[in-house]
């Protein structure tokens, strides 16, 4: 494997981490710099805050998944200081070879019998798992429970009048929200904390109460049709005796938590999987209080466009690796995928990286839906299933992009127009349309848009939000 910048941004489990070790190359921190003959172990010593330098090493014996190993004391893996020294072997320092450091011989011979014991294990025929059924049928009745005293208090809501928002105490519906935890419905929990927002928002910043208002609206409406369908799903299952995780969105929509087994059990997965990440943002989530890290990738065999979540508490930012903007091709062994339609969201184990090749661009281009038109159906489609989110993302052919009054407008090839807009819900951070238009050379014929198309309530028309423009020589994001 060639070591490339990328594939080191993609091992730090933050942006900072990589580049405090960036600088420690930079700085000529690193010193004894030593390679085994064949290249699979490098080690050295970086110099710290103290008298004691730090004692690194990387073990490449698997050059997908390399073993970094350091002195120091964080708790950050891997830390910057076998970052830096990655960055000392991209940069062609010169590593002397030598024999492998005895104490590092012994600690490759305990993660190979660790490996080789998981691998063993992973061939054994599995037990099947005992499911305790008193315990799942308990916690089935907790949820319906919790869904009735839910119900009641959105239909309250709704009767009152949602004007009655701006006399509430946003406490009531964190109460609520807390109350929930204890039902295992983390989906409706959510809600109510939404909610708490929306009335904070309403109390605080009058001028922006229709929004708010228009928030909570949607938010109850969804809130009720979830919890509608979920007690039919819950009360079928307590019936059926079923407690396993089920091919269902609304599994995960009252509060079930989907591990990759499960996954496969159910048959939710994909073998030898190839894709291409057109997009990346974060956006912060209050009611969750976390941000969340967001990526659109497209299928290069079939044209289907997922994502990928990597959720960061704010309480735990420094234990939860960041992700990032991915400008390589990814392939993937098995690529696992969550019930449900529209836009998925997708998670893997393990992948190897290769540069986007002029084929692949062109494949991706390929791929767009036929014309403007077919997006829209598709859209219209699945924007009325109040499980899914309220847009769906696109990769659309471009004939033109000009102004049309005061309004930036995509043409296709087929003369279908489409408005060019920002999702208010995205936030300013999150506006791509101004910088389309500024991308040097214009968006030439034959290229495709990637973006999100979503229902604008305002004027009640469909608009497209930009993220990234395919060409054939390349992938121009408009934000990350």
């Amino acid at each position: 494997m060639e070591l490339t910048e990328q594939f080191i941004l993609r091992q730090a489990p933050n942006p900072a981490a990589a580049e405090n070790g960036r600088k420690l190359s930079r700085g000529g921190k690193f010193f004894g710099l030593h390679r085994s003959e064949d290249g699979s172990v490098c080690w050295g010593e970086c110099a710290g805050s103290g008298k004691t330098p730090y004692r690194v090493s990387i073990d490449w014996a698997n050059p997908d998944s390399p073993i970094c190993r350091c002195s120091c004391p964080s708790r950050q893996f891997p830390c910057k200081h076998a970052l830096g020294l990655m960055f000392e072997q991209l940069s062609g320092k010169n590593f002397e070879t030598a024999e492998i450091p005895q104490d590092i011989v012994e600690k490759r011979e305990k993660q190979a019998a660790r490996a080789a014991k998981k691998e063993a294990a992973a061939q054994e025929p599995k037990k099947p798992k005992k499911t305790n059924t008193a315990a799942q049928a308990k916690r089935l009745a907790r949820q319906l429970e919790g869904l009735d005293m839910a119900e009641k208090m959105a239909e309250e809501l709704l009767n009152t009048g949602l004007a009655s928002m701006a006399g509430s105490s946003a406490q009531t519906y964190e109460k609520l929200a807390k109350d929930l935890g204890n039902y295992y419905l983390t989906g409706p929990q959510i809600a109510f904390s939404r909610i708490a927002l929306a009335v904070r928002e309403i109390q605080q910043s009058p001028e922006q109460a229709e929004g708010a208002y228009a928030e909570a609206l949607r938010i109850l409406i969804a809130l009720l049709s979830t919890i509608k369908k979920g007690r039919s799903f819950l009360q079928n299952k307590l019936e059926a005796g079923q407690y396993s995780a089920e091919d269902s969105v609304l599994f995960e929509a009252l509060g079930g938590v989907w591990r990759l087994e499960d996954l496969h059990a159910i048959g939710s997965y994909k073998e030898n999987a190839r894709l291409v990440q057109l997009s990346f943002d974060v956006s912060g989530d209050e009611a969750r209080r976390e941000f969340v890290e967001r990526a659109f990738w497209i299928d290069l065999d079939t044209g289907r466009v997922d994502q990928t979540l990597n959720l960061r508490p704010y309480k735990a930012l420094k234990y939860v690796k960041s992700e990032g903007s991915f400008f390589d091709r990814m392939e993937i062994p098995t690529l696992y995928y969550y019930p449900g339609e529209g836009c998925r969201r997708i998670r893997w184990e393990s992948g190897a990286s290769s540069p986007v090749t002029q084929e692949d661009r062109a494949k991706l281009l390929s791929l767009a839906h036929p014309d403007l038109a077919a997006a829209v159906k598709l859209t219209k489609s699945q924007i009325k299933n109040t499980l899914l989110p309220k847009y769906v993302p696109v990769l659309v052919p471009v004939g033109r992009v000009g102004m049309v009054g005061e309004q930036l407008v995509l043409e296709d090839p087929a003369g279908g127009r489409i408005v060019l807009r920002d999702r208010t819900e995205d936030g300013e951070d999150h506006a791509c349309t101004a910088r389309l238009a500024k991308v040097p050379g214009g968006i030439p014929a034959g290229a495709a848009l990637f973006g999100l198309l979503f229902y604008e309530e305002s004027d009640r028309s469909l608009c497209l939000h930009p993220y990234s423009v395919v060409t054939c020589s390349q992938i121009v994001r408009l934000l990350y």
